[in-house]
Parts: structure tokens; C-alpha cells; sequence
């Protein structure tokens, strides 16, 4: 319980902050790490909850390089999650990112997954939905 406090008060401070980076760090030009700061699930017929990324399996930092059409859990490295950025839009000063994901093998687990990063402060909201599940993200993104 304590720990969802200190989630939140990082939360309100880094919201407070003034953006140190100007509207143009954000627009899909420069490669980005992106902090997940608050994740809430929904299930059909159980409702929302709040979990942790890692119970969603979400990477608490990811790395974006729109450049390359590219989304991965790790700067560099062997064994890196990788995802594929198949549609990138500009839309009311967002940048609009959207992939899919085939999920496992043998197990009906894809999803879709839509991340949106506000232009002008660098915050991001992801979202992903599957068979009868959607979960919600907030973060924050900086350049790199």
C-alpha cells in the first residue's frame, strides 16, 4: 500500500514539472525512453483493477525509435523484446503509435497496442486490448 503512494507522489512531481524539452523532442524525429508509471486492467465481467507492469508484462522502460519503426524493451542487448511500430500518425500535436502482437505460440493471446505521446510535455498513454481484456498505461517519455 505504501508503495502505491510513493508511485503517486512521483507521479504528481513529475507531472509538475515544466517540460525540458521543447515540442519537437516528441514528434517521432528522436528516438525516445519511455517510463510506465501506473497501469490499471480490465477483464469482461470482473472489471478494472490496478496492477504492475510486470504483471502484464509490460516493461517498466521502453525504448522507441520511430525512425526504424521499432519498440524495444532494452537499449541494447541479446534477448531484447522487440516490437514492430506498424502505423505512425501526427494527429492534434500526438504522436500516434500502433503495432500488433501474435502473443505465444499455440495460445490465443494476441493483442493491439496503441501509444499515444503527448508532443508538447512528452507524456504517454499506452493502451492494449486482447481476447476480452484491455489494459491502460501512463507514463512519461524523454528523448535519447
Amino acid at each position: 500500500m505504501k508503495s502505491k503512494y510513493i508511485v503517486l507522489l512521483v507521479l504528481v512531481f513529475v507531472l509538475a514539472l515544466p517540460p525540458l524539452s521543447t515540442a519537437g523532442d516528441f514528434d517521432g524525429t528522436q528516438p525516445l525512453v519511455c517510463t510506465v508509471i501506473d497501469v490499471t486492467e480490465c477483464i469482461m465481467e470482473e472489471g478494472c483493477h490496478g496492477v504492475t507492469p510486470e504483471e502484464v508484462n509490460l516493461p517498466r522502460v521502453f525504448w522507441i525509435d520511430v525512425k526504424n519503426k521499432i519498440i524495444k524493451d532494452k537499449k541494447e542487448g541479446e534477448g531484447s523484446r522487440k516490437s514492430p511500430i506498424r502505423s505512425v500518425q501526427r494527429i492534434d500535436n500526438k504522436l500516434i503509435l500502433q503495432g500488433a502482437e501474435e502473443g505465444l505460440q499455440g495460445i490465443q493471446d494476441g493483442f493491439g497496442w496503441t501509444i499515444a505521446i503527448m508532443e508538447d510535455t512528452g507524456r504517454m498513454v499506452l493502451t492494449a486490448s486482447g481476447d476480452l481484456v484491455g489494459d491502460v498505461a501512463f507514463g512519461v517519455c524523454t528523448p535519447y
